[in-house]
């Protein structure tokens, strides 16, 4: 038990967030007794990586899969697998947003980041922009390159990073540091002429292609704001729905491709019924030859529920 807590607390000195799991409940006979002590419990990291294992790699994959819900949604949750009835425990990490350029759009994605959650860090090599009294709501100020104080303040695969100091200097020495440390999200201003530009010096620089398609660029989604505040809140939508798995969408899109899919199953439930009409009938409505009259089925039966 020692050895799980010491990796507990090791992985989440890495920046991983971190399940553990422990059985609560075992299903099936056993025999009279005492029976057999608890299984140990397992220790899952957000990356994946397990600790212990229940000697089954198809229920260690189950357990993996559940505990990764469990961070993705921040609660702890009980499941089945196997003959066993499993508490997975969440221990998420507070997620973090680090912001490289401390410019006006980043005093509003601050204080909104905050809202949300975040633990924030502005980044600036410029002293007289990275104040506290420009940042008030900030955890962290940093004066420095964004290269050089990387390992100053951890960054790591749990981090989003902003870059948004319109500054080549600044502006590619993050991005490459981000990149291959993995952050979960990387973005980046810039219009599609200076994203294109960015992209071949990146490849140039030893970034690979498939962590370039990792950079958000233009960085936001598209609310058609243009107030450092409206561009702040399209960043922020961008990181929040990277960090949950969302698409951006608006919901009312989800709920009408809903609402065309049911409409489509109407349709073909009422084409079905005219073209084979009801059961014991022929086309015409008359009834078939050596078929008894069917039963009326009550109303709304034609459809599954």
């Amino acid at each position: 038990m020692r050895e799980l807590i010491d990796t507990l607390h090791a992985w989440q000195e890495e920046g991983q967030a971190v399940g553990r799991a422990v059985v609560v409940r075992t299903f099936g006979s056993h025999e009279p007794g005492a029976g057999s002590p608890p299984p140990t419990p397992l220790v899952v990291a957000e990356d994946g990586r397990l600790d212990g294992t229940t000697g089954d790699p198809a229920v260690d994959a189950e357990l993996i899969r559940a505990a990764s819900d469990a961070l993705a949604r921040g609660t702890s949750l009980t499941v089945a697998v196997g003959d066993r009835q499993w508490f997975v425990e969440a221990f998420p990490l507070r997620p973090r947003l680090v912001v490289v350029g401390a410019v006006q759009v980043a005093i509003p994605l601050v204080r909104m980041a905050r809202e949300v959650g975040f633990e924030t860090v502005v980044v600036d090599g410029r002293a007289a922009f990275a104040t506290a009294e420009r940042f008030p709501d900030v955890d962290r100020l940093v004066v420095g390159w964004p290269d050089e104080i990387a390992d100053t303040i951890g960054l790591g695969p749990a981090d989003s990073v902003a870059v948004l100091s319109h500054d080549v200097k600044f502006d590619e020495p993050a991005i490459i540091e981000a990149l291959r440390r993995g952050c979960r999200y990387v973005g980046a201003v810039g219009s599609r002429k200076t994203q294109a530009d960015r992209r071949s010096r990146l490849l140039a620089a030893g970034i690979s292609r498939s962590e370039l398609a990792r950079l958000h660029g233009p960085i936001g989604l598209d609310l058609g704001g243009r107030t450092p505040p409206e561009t702040a809140l399209a960043i922020l939508a961008e990181i929040v729905a990277a960090r949950h798995g969302g698409t951006g969408t608006p919901m009312h899109e989800h709920a009408m491709s809903q609402d065309d899919d049911d409409g489509a199953n109407v349709d073909a439930e009422a084409r079905q019924a005219t073209d084979t009409g009801p059961a014991g009938e022929s086309d015409n409505g008359q009834p078939r030859r050596g078929m008894p009259d069917a039963e009326p089925k009550p109303a709304g039966a034609a459809r599954s529920t």
